[in-house]
């Protein structure tokens, strides 16, 4: 999406959804201190990203101003969200046990992050937000917390970090509709065991970007006494998603894909399950007492607190909630609308290559976010992605994107396929991207397909 100015910034801590219970709400703010505020309620122009106008070297000895195209790996990060984190670093501390000016300010945007993130995402009021690394940290976590004797549910189709991490799993292969997943995960449910089920799916998948039907799934899990986890980090740097609305138990995504590099994930949700659960990590703040020389020790009722054991990146969260409040300022209806434009030039020059086929599970108009994988014929996947990079300034991704059985199986070449071959181009993009970028993806593999071979570049 072209940068077509700065979001005015909304915070420099995001803003608080509770009250905070420690000693900074009693504490006197001079002018320099960063505040709270709410976030705009009218569209802000769109923002811009670091790094738009980064000119990288060519291989013949140029240069060209990079075109970003694997924002599905990791965005970029957005102008408001620097200056966010900017603003915060002179209070940079340690939160929850400091007494000092700097730490009671550092807790408190911890703290009011939640509340940001828990707004962005549509959750109830009492859903617990633990702040992890990543996605797959989230799902990790998800994974520990399960009761004993849980039977997960999921699709070949998800990225690793939602496929691997189960107990007991019952692995179902790719729809071939979404009415045939809603379908195959109903009866899956019903046959599962009795005791605790989970179903697991992605919002958006990190190959195609296919949309998935949350709303119906979520029904036909709750429908057979189950509960939902979704994937949400490719959807929500693309469009909003309501939990309360879509009615969904567990939502996790990463913010180094949602514009804030910062290494700060998220788990929301039911707090029982968190609750219940033994600490992820064992260590400070997920204890409340620890007697004798460590034998015995009670953790914390609080599932944030249990399960954020040690000191959090709180940058990371500042980081974070401040996307989460950038997004929203801007305005969702032309963010979906600018995408969606760049996304058809983008599959409608695609079509047009012979000697490019695009990936896809459901067919050309199954709706989607702005990422597109595809091969070139005649060239490996990695020579490709080499060429776009040296010769075009164009930077993409290769390989199997950590979702090796979905990859293997729209390849039709099966997970079995050894290293490097049943490998597969990914371009993805967001704000930031332009017209030009696209154009100059289309223009440099009609090149590619006219050399026809792209074996021996390493």
């Amino acid at each position: 999406m072209s940068p077509a100015g700065t979001a005015t910034p909304t915070h420099a801590v995001p803003a608080p959804a509770r009250p905070i219970t420690h000693p900074v709400s009693r504490t006197r703010r001079t002018a320099e201190t960063p505040t709270p505020t709410r976030p705009l309620s009218a569209p802000s122009p769109e923002p811009r990203v670091i790094g738009a106008d980064t000119v990288v070297p060519l291989d013949d000895g140029g240069s060209v101003t990079y075109a970003n195209f694997d924002y599905a790996a990791s965005a970029p990060c957005l102008e408001p969200v620097h200056e966010a984190v900017t603003r915060a670093l002179p209070y940079y501390s340690s939160v929850h046990r400091g007494a000092g000016y700097a730490s009671q300010v550092s807790t408190e945007a911890y703290e009011n992050a939640r509340g940001t993130v828990r707004r962005f995402l549509g959750a109830w009021e009492r859903a617990a937000v633990v702040f992890t690394r990543n996605t797959t940290d989230a799902m990790n976590l998800l994974a520990h917390a399960a009761p004993p004797g849980t039977t997960t549910v999921v699709f070949e189709t998800e990225h690793h970090a939602a496929l691997l991490p189960w107990k007991r799993a019952v692995r179902l292969p790719a729809p071939a509709t979404p009415a045939e997943a809603v379908a195959a995960a109903g009866r899956a449910l019903a046959e599962a065991p009795a005791g605790p089920r989970l179903l697991v799916v992605t919002a958006a998948s990190n190959v195609t970007g296919e949309i998935w039907p949350i709303a119906e799934l979520a029904r036909t899990a709750h429908r057979h006494g189950a509960r939902i986890a979704v994937d949400a980090a490719q959807l929500v740097p693309h469009r909003p998603l309501d939990m309360s609305a879509l009615d969904v138990d567990y939502v996790a995504f990463s913010g180094h894909k949602l514009y804030a590099p910062f290494g700060a994930g998220v788990l929301a949700g039911r707090a029982d399950w968190l609750r219940a659960a033994p600490p992820y990590l064992k260590g400070g703040g997920a204890s409340t007492a620890v007697t004798g020389r460590g034998d015995a020790t009670r953790w914390s009722a609080d599932a944030e607190r249990r399960h954020e054991a040690g000191t959090p990146n709180v940058l990371g969260a500042i980081a974070l909630a401040a996307a989460c409040d950038t997004l929203t300022a801007t305005g969702w209806e032309g963010l979906i609308r600018r995408e969606e434009e760049l996304l058809a030039r983008l599959r409608r020059g695609l079509a047009a290559l012979p000697k490019v086929r695009e990936l896809a599970l459901w067919g050309e108009h199954a709706p989607r976010v702005g990422i597109v994988s595809f091969v070139v014929d005649g060239w490996n996947a990695r020579d490709a992605a080499l060429t776009l990079s040296g010769t075009h300034g164009i930077g993409v991704r290769d390989g199997k994107f950590c979702a090796h059985p979905f990859v293997g199986r729209l390849l039709g070449a099966g997970p079995e396929c050894a290293d490097g071959d049943g490998t597969a181009v990914r371009a993805s993009f967001g704000i930031g991207t332009t017209e030009e970028h696209i154009d100059r993806l289309l223009d440099a593999l009609t090149r590619l397909g006219r050399a026809g071979h792209g074996r021996g570049r390493r």
